[in-house]
């Protein structure tokens, strides 16, 4: 009560920001029912005056969702997300995916859940499984899969929103008990198929993800999930207990979506990444090894391992000193992690937000891009008010949970990972060398030269549709636009007569970056326009955006266009790009409130590529 009437003052004073801050940390305290209520009803209030997220979300069902919704919207918000639903009728799914003028496509939705039971698409593998033989089950496996095949293709075609699967679930007891087992065509075995064949058909499709239902059922207890009662005077088959569970597994997939995502981990050491204080208990006195309480030390290691090769940085930020840190990091046999599994280290006695503030500019990503672990809460409430960007895991009292905690944050989902996710590591570490050397040059120029940079500028394939994507929902800083699009949109735009959609792949001495840069154009009347163009932050400040840009001014000139135009829309995370038409000689034409118009006449201007960038761009006969 206090918190809440905390929260009502702050919006009577119009503090919005702390009011924000109040109401999730309301909600990370109490999520349920109550909660939502309030959270919804003061998020009214806030929506004008938060830079949130918009998203448009559409469900269909073949059971009541309606209690889900409110939980889902104040996760959402708290997230920095505004959600838009719309709720399909009640068992209406077919017919909104496969009629083209249904409430569905007139929503227009970012992102279409589908949530089918089993006893509505398969009864014959449900409450019926008996009463049927194997001919009828793999009529039933048969049928299942077509109709998920006809609805995706129909869906498709209507629209360019991502789609979301949920799998269907097995029973909690299988009908004929433990003879199930017994045979290779049980019934869990058959739903199994059926789950198998999805995941297939969403690995065919773009923009097209499954929520494993079975396993999120499995997870909380198959017997504890469903509450009979509900469901057949209420048509609700999920426990009350288990709503915020559902809604939970639906906004894993919203925040990779809507870019609300972390792309560094940065953790404290003493009683986090092991049990005790290296600087008292010593080398041999710290808790980390296989027995328990060490184990639990080791299971929250494993995890970040884990996040690391889904592309996830590592950092630490830990007060201690620094040469017993890092005996322990380099030296104890219970670590997991060493050293070069950190992309940066700060281990001294300098306030945390300030050191977080650092690892970002070092690891040339934005504060909130970080998220933030430590087992002090005192130290967790100073980085939420100091830098409210930031991503705080709330820890549990346990270690023993402690992996668990970080495995359940939503901001490290992705849905699809890249040849440069998997090798980013190794880029960080790469980085750290040509820092070092970057030192050593008497110039700017001097380094630029020594990289040895080739940038290739290729149009768009189906190779590298997942990765174009991929870079325009989740790159902030250098993002002209900040535009996000599918993989579907990115295809569609691709296909549309003038539209260009351009990739930058990056290689220099060190390594292969891989592709790093999104442009996207339109031409119309003799005018090329810059609908997206985009750097990874993992080489921005190294020239290549001005051979880019080059790139495309040639190529436009080349083409006869009179000019090249481009809008520059402000974000909070764009910064880095706000002078970028201005210092490549384009003139500010017009203004939209804060969004700029920016215009190159070719006739008498050009962009050239630094001379130490080997750009290899497309020919004319392969556009």
């Amino acid at each position: 009560m206090e918190l809440r009437k905390q929260i009502d003052h702050l919006l009577a004073q119009g503090d919005s920001q702390a009011a924000f801050r109040a109401l999730a940390e309301l909600w990370r305290c109490e999520s349920g029912p109550a909660a939502a209520g309030f959270v919804n009803s003061r998020f009214q209030t806030l929506r004008p005056h938060l830079a949130l997220t918009p998203y448009r979300l559409a469900i269909l069902r073949s059971f009541t969702v309606e209690p889900l919704v409110p939980l889902l919207r104040a996760a959402a918000f708290t997230s920095g997300i505004d959600l838009s639903i719309h709720l399909g009728d009640f068992n209406a799914y077919a017919q909104e995916i496969l009629e083209e003028a249904s409430p569905l496509y007139q929503f227009a939705p970012d992102l279409v859940i589908l949530a089918v039971q089993t006893s509505d698409l398969a009864p014959e593998l449900c409450h019926d499984y008996t009463a049927h033989g194997p001919p009828d089950h793999q009529a039933a496996i048969q049928r299942v899969d077509a109709n998920f095949r006809d609805w995706v293709r129909a869906f498709r075609g209507r629209s360019s929103a991502h789609l979301l699967l949920h799998n269907l679930e097995s029973n909690p007891v299988p009908s004929h008990g433990v003879l199930d087992c017994q045979s290779v065509m049980g019934q869990s075995a058959a739903i199994h198929q059926i789950n198998q064949q999805l995941s297939r058909l969403a690995a065919e499709s773009k923009g097209v993800y499954i929520l494993d239902y079975d396993a999120l059922i499995a997870r909380h207890g198959r017997l504890h999930w469903r509450d009979q009662r509900k469901w057949l005077t209420v048509r609700l088959p999920i426990a009350a207990a288990h709503l915020l569970d559902m809604t939970q597994e639906w906004l894993r997939f919203l925040h990779p979506l809507t870019g609300k995502i972390a792309k560094a981990l940065v953790v404290d050491l003493d009683n986090t990444l092991w049990g005790g204080v290296i600087g008292e208990d010593g080398l041999a006195g710290i808790q980390l090894g296989l027995d328990y309480p060490g184990a639990a030390y080791q299971a929250l290691q494993r995890a970040m391992l884990d996040l690391a090769r889904r592309g996830i940085l590592l950092a630490v930020c830990s007060k201690n000193n620094s040469e017993d840190a890092m005996e322990a990091l380099s030296s104890h046999p219970g670590m997991l992690l060493r050293p070069p599994d950190f992309a940066a280290l700060r281990i001294n006695w300098t306030d945390k937000a300030e050191n977080l503030r650092q690892i970002a500019v070092e690891l040339n990503i934005g504060v909130d891009s970080l998220a933030f672990l430590d087992d002090n809460p005192v130290e967790r409430q100073q980085v939420r008010e100091q830098l409210p960007g930031v991503t705080v895991i709330e820890l549990p009292p346990d270690p023993a949970c402690y992996a668990q905690a970080l495995r359940d944050c939503p901001v490290f989902e992705r849905l699809s990972l890249s040849e440069e996710d998997l090798k980013r590591r190794q880029f960080y570490a790469i980085r750290q060398q040509q820092a070092l050397f970057e030192r050593s040059c008497s110039t700017s120029e001097d380094f630029y030269r020594s990289l040895l940079q080739e940038a290739e500028v290729a149009l768009l394939r189906p190779a590298t549709l997942a990765r174009v994507a991929q870079l325009t929902q989740k790159t902030n800083q250098f993002n002209l636009t900040t535009r996000r699009y599918s993989e579907q949109q990115i295809a569609d735009l691709a296909a549309r007569p003038g539209w260009q959609v351009l990739s930058l792949r990056v290689k220099d001495r060190y390594v292969d970056n891989g592709l790093v840069g999104v442009a996207i154009t339109e031409a119309t009347d003799g005018v090329c326009r810059i609908d997206t163009l985009l750097l990874s932050c993992r080489v921005i400040g190294r020239t290549l955006e001005t051979a880019f840009l080059a790139c495309l001014v040639e190529k436009a000139s080349g083409r006869g266009f009179r000019q090249v135009e481009g809008w520059f829309l402000p974000t909070k995370k764009n910064a880095p790009a706000r002078d970028f038409y201005s210092r490549h000689g384009f003139q500010l034409v017009s203004q939209d409130g804060e969004a700029s118009r920016w215009v190159i006449d070719l006739a008498s201007h050009s962009v050239a590529c630094p001379a130490w960038i080997r750009l290899i761009a497309p020919r004319g006969d392969e556009e």
